[in-house]
């Protein structure tokens, strides 16, 4: 079969995490994790990249802890220990969420106004830039994830590849190459599969990033049996990411968010 994916194999981590009392080293759970596949195989559980020679089963599990942890579902504050959170635990239907605040309906319905126009502005200013400043954006965009030793390559014959770095999540240290389009239509599966192409031997990851969003024959594509993954960041989650991580915008005393306009003149000019 092919190797679960990241997102498949989130709910069979937590559980394991909870049934080791809460918390575990990750080495106690790789195996039991690989139990709620009964159609794993030995050989899936050793498959390698062949670049780097990690296995591929472990890379997920680590990937997939690491979403956990953007989810705050999972805490990573002590080294080699992974343990489940109360959100993790809601998750898994073992305690109720906290009641929501009360708050007053029109402040309420003046921050998601704001929040939707803030958004949009974003998008508009990240279409505004030049492909290479787009491309020095996306380096910071990464950096601000955890990425490290990021590099934009030269804008011109460049061979597809806009800039690589390195993630490290535990004892697993991803090398991933990224690709941007500051597009307005959605990506076709064929620009995932040529990225795909001049990635594969070199790179464990790839990274495509777009403004705008992927058909649905390029989600489907981002993901092969045996091949290089292809994490796709469409508009949407590039914003969710600036406003998550305060990147080009702040945070003001008593108001609401704003736009960081400095942070985009960092890169320079928009002209063409």
């Amino acid at each position: 079969m092919a190797i679960p994916s990241e997102k498949d194999i989130e709910l069979p981590l937590l559980k394991e995490i909870e049934a080791a009392g809460g918390e575990a080293k990750p080495d106690d759970l790789y195996d039991k994790v690989a139990y709620h596949f009964r159609q794993l195989t030995q050989s899936d559980q050793e498959a390698r990249y062949p670049k780097s020679g990690q296995l591929v089963w472990l890379n997920r599990i680590h990937w997939a802890r690491q979403h956990l942890v953007n989810k705050g579902q999972v805490d990573a504050s002590t080294r080699g220990i992974w343990r489940i959170t109360n959100k993790g635990r809601e998750r898994l239907g073992l305690i109720s969420p906290p009641p929501r605040p009360l708050t007053l309906p029109t402040f309420s319905m003046l921050f998601d106004r704001e929040r939707q126009q803030i958004r949009a502005q974003l998008h508009e200013l990240l279409m505004n830039l030049h492909p290479r400043q787009f491309e020095a954006f996306a380096g910071t965009l990464l950096e601000s994830v955890g990425f490290t030793d990021v590099e934009v390559t030269k804008y011109v014959g460049d061979g597809g590849i806009d800039g690589y770095g390195n993630l490290e999540m535990g004892v697993v240290k991803v090398k991933a190459a990224f690709q941007v389009k500051r597009w307005r239509n959605n990506v076709p599966p064929a620009e995932v599969n040529q990225f795909r192409g001049a990635i594969q031997g070199e790179f464990d990851q790839g990274i495509f990033i777009t403004t705008s969003d992927f058909s649905d024959e390029a989600k489907k594509a981002s993901s092969k049996r045996g091949a290089v993954p292809i994490i796709l960041i469409n508009g949407d989650r590039i914003v969710n990411i600036m406003l998550e991580k305060e990147l080009g915008v702040r945070q003001e005393p008593l108001t609401l968010t704003k736009v960081d306009e400095e942070f985009f003149a960092s890169f320079g000019t928009t002209e063409e």
